[in-house]
């Protein structure tokens, strides 16, 4: 896909947001839903996408609605942080296609790294056992609350 282009309500995420599609959720809000990857690329990888927004990427976030969402972004951060202690954490984001954006509804990735172990590859890999996601988001939640 372009890096502009219309967007499409019928993505994974607006379904998710409209309780179409299931996830695991993190954190919700009238700004933004954070719920577990469920192609994570390591353990507690969990995305932020903001709510009540049309924004296929980052290039398309109304300036407005940025503040609110970037700190929520920054929550989510701090929590996986907080509840998996891992030795560092990537906070990424992609426009367009050829940068690697799969899926266009604007989102965080939040991926907890450490060392020696190796980072599963973006968007691809085996879909994860939703009852091990549910045990690590429940570890996350409380420093959410």
């Amino acid at each position: 896909m372009t890096l502009h282009a219309d967007y499409d309500p019928d993505n994974i995420f607006a379904k998710i947001l409209r309780g179409e599609m299931p996830s695991v959720k993190v954190y919700e809000d009238d700004v933004a839903l954070a719920f577990m990857d469920v192609f994570p690329q390591s353990e507690g990888h969990t995305l932020v996408i903001p709510k009540q927004v049309e924004a296929r990427n980052f290039l398309d976030m109304p300036t407005e609605k940025l503040g609110a969402y970037m700190a929520r972004v920054q929550a989510v951060a701090q929590a996986v942080e907080k509840a998996l202690v891992p030795d560092g954490v990537v906070v990424t984001q992609f426009n367009g296609a050829p940068a690697g954006q799969t899926v266009f509804h604007l989102h965080f990735h939040i991926i907890p790294r450490w060392s020696g172990r190796a980072l599963g590859s973006h968007a691809g890999g085996q879909m994860a056992d939703i009852g091990e996601l549910e045990g690590i988001a429940q570890k996350i939640r409380p420093f959410l609350a």
